[in-house]
C-alpha cells in the first residue's frame, strides 16, 4: 500500500514521533530513510524488497535482498548502486552515512571504558567493521594500558594463515601505539564463526611473539554477518 494511502497514525514518520523509534519494524525505520520509492513500487515494498533474504542464481549471481539491517548497512555501495531506486548518489551515501556514525558511537565508548567491561561493544564495533567483507581482513585493536581502544587497524587482507600475517608487523604497530594489550579480529566471509586450525596456530604464534614486547592479548574475535565468537571465551587464547 503506498504511504499516502496509509492511516496517519499507521504511517512511519508520525508512529515514530507519537510512539518512539522502538515502535517502529526495520521495513519502516528503512524506509524513513529512503523516504521515496519507485514508479509502481511504494518506499516500504522498496524497504522490505532490500531485507529480504538473498537468492544466489546458478551462475553466483546475487538477487533478492540484503538479509536484513545488518546485510544491508555492510553492502559495498557497488552492490547497493545496482539496486533498482538505489542508483542515484543520495541514498547510497545516506546508508553509508549511517553505518559509519553507528560504528564512530561504539568506538567512542571503547575509547572511554575499559573494552571488556562491555564485551557485547566489542564484537558489535568489529562486525560493523568487518563483517561484510567479501574477502578476509585481520585487524587488531590496540589498547592502552586500562583497556581502552586507542586504534583500530587492519594490517592484512586474503587468506590469513601464519605466512599471511605477518608477526613482526603487528608487533611494530604495537609498538607505534604504546600498546598494552591487543584483542585480534577477523572475518569469515563464508557466515561460520568457528575458528579453524590456521585461527588457532596464528592466535598462539602472534601471542608468543607480542608477549616479547610485553603485550597481552587478551582475545581473538572472529565475525560474520551473522554473529561473533570470542575464542577467548572459548578457552583458546
Amino acid at each position: 500500500m503506498p504511504m499516502k494511502e496509509l492511516p496517519a497514525d499507521a504511517r512511519p514518520r508520525e508512529k515514530l514521533l507519537a510512539r518512539g523509534p522502538g515502535a517502529l519494524s526495520d521495513t519502516e525505520l528503512l524506509a524513513l530513510l529512503l523516504r521515496t520509492g519507485t514508479p509502481g513500487r511504494g518506499v516500504l515494498q522498496m524497504a522490505q524488497e532490500l531485507l529480504a533474504e538473498p537468492v544466489i542464481g546458478n551462475g553466483g549471481e546475487r538477487r533478492g535482498g540484503f538479509g536484513g539491517i545488518a546485510g544491508l548497512l555492510h553492502a559495498e555501495l557497488d552492490d547497493l548502486k545496482r539496486v533498482k531506486g538505489l542508483g542515484g548518489s543520495a541514498k547510497r551515501a545516506e546508508l553509508a552515512a549511517v553505518l559509519e556514525l553507528a560504528r564512530r558511537a561504539v568506538a567512542q565508548q571503547l575509547q572511554q571504558r575499559e573494552i571488556f567491561s562491555s564485551p557485547g561493544a566489542v564484537k558489535q564495533y568489529l562486525q560493523l567493521t568487518l563483517a561484510g567483507r567479501p574477502h578476509e581482513v585481520f585487524a587488531v585493536l590496540f589498547l592502552d594500558a586500562q583497556n581502552r581502544l586507542v586504534a583500530l587497524e587492519e594490517l592484512f587482507r586474503g587468506t590469513l594463515t601464519q605466512t599471511s600475517v605477518y608477526p613482526r608487523e603487528v608487533v611494530q604497530q604495537a609498538l607505534h601505539h604504546r600498546a598494552a594489550a591487543v584483542v585480534l579480529a577477523h572475518n569469515h566471509p563464508s557466515g561460520t564463526v568457528q575458528p579453524s586450525r590456521a585461527d588457532e596456530a596464528l592466535t598462539q604464534t602472534l601471542k608468543a611473539a607480542l608477549a616479547l614486547v610485553d603485550v597481552r592479548v587478551l582475545d581473538h574475535v572472529i565475525v560474520a554477518p551473522g554473529g561473533a565468537l570470542s575464542m577467548a571465551e572459548h578457552g583458546l587464547i
